[in-house]
């Protein structure tokens, strides 16, 4: 702002100086107002920030106030859903969990993120689906009874009690990906085969039917803090659902 003022001021400053009339210097003065203000506006669209530029600046505060986060390349898939489902007001609870099937299962894959106060509020283990792999998550599926995982985004919905204990309804956001997973019963719930025991006793997370559980002891912390339509979002660097995905995909 002050360089502008001070350019102003040349600009006035030369224009009476050189000009024959005080018409003319009006004119002049005019002229050299509109000429700022077009450099002015040139530097403004020069200087617009892209999606990855605002994404990263973003993701770059998380690191600075938090240890463990993930990787920036899935943060970044994961923002454009969150954007897209916040604009569409599917979003009431500002949290988005983050769980990275590109890394193994005896590693904490598991984040939630608070994008209000870009706080990393829990890292931790999780599973995938028995029929996905091993110890790695390698193939998906968004049909009944293909105890596998699904990719893509998600909004948390109610809890119930079942088997598991407390557990919270995942709907599927995306129709080829993880529309069925209600239907198929795809919940976040507490287990003990997802414990930093289990993974150190076995070399890698255990399974499940394609819920996404997390550690027993924690669970219902976890449930109480993301239910309620908060965004979660599966990734994996898998070219099907990166190409595919409406999410990862739409038009500016």
């Amino acid at each position: 702002m002050t360089k502008r003022l001070m350019a102003v001021a040349v600009v006035l400053m030369f224009s009476t100086a050189f000009s024959g009339s005080t018409a003319t210097s009006e004119i002049k003065i005019k002229k050299d107002q509109k000429l700022l203000a077009e450099l002015d506006n040139f530097e403004i669209k020069k200087t617009e920030l892209t999606f990855e530029d605002k994404v990263g600046m973003l993701y770059d505060t998380f690191k600075d106030k938090n240890e463990s986060m993930p990787k920036l390349g899935a943060f970044q898939n994961a923002m454009k859903g969150y954007y897209k489902l916040e604009d569409e007001g599917k979003v009431k609870n500002k949290l988005l969990t983050i769980i990275d099937f590109d890394l193994s299962s005896k590693l904490k894959r598991f984040w939630v993120l608070d994008m209000e106060n870009q706080d990393v509020l829990f890292n931790t283990y999780t599973s995938h689906g028995k029929n996905s792999g091993w110890e790695f998550a390698k193939t998906f599926s968004n049909a009944v009874n293909s105890h596998k995982s699904s990719l893509g985004f998600y909004v948390t919905g109610e809890t119930y009690y079942g088997k598991n204990g407390l557990s919270l309804f995942i709907d599927g956001m995306e129709k080829k990906f993880n529309s069925n997973a209600r239907k198929r019963y795809v919940v976040i719930h507490g287990s003990d085969y997802v414990t930093e025991r289990f993974v150190d006793s076995r070399g890698r997370a255990g399974r499940s039917y394609g819920c996404p559980a997390v550690p027993r002891k924690i669970s219902r912390e976890i449930i109480n803090t993301i239910k309620g339509n908060s965004v979660v979002y599966i990734n994996k660097s898998s070219q099907d659902y990166l190409s595919n995905s409406t999410f990862l995909n739409q038009k500016a």
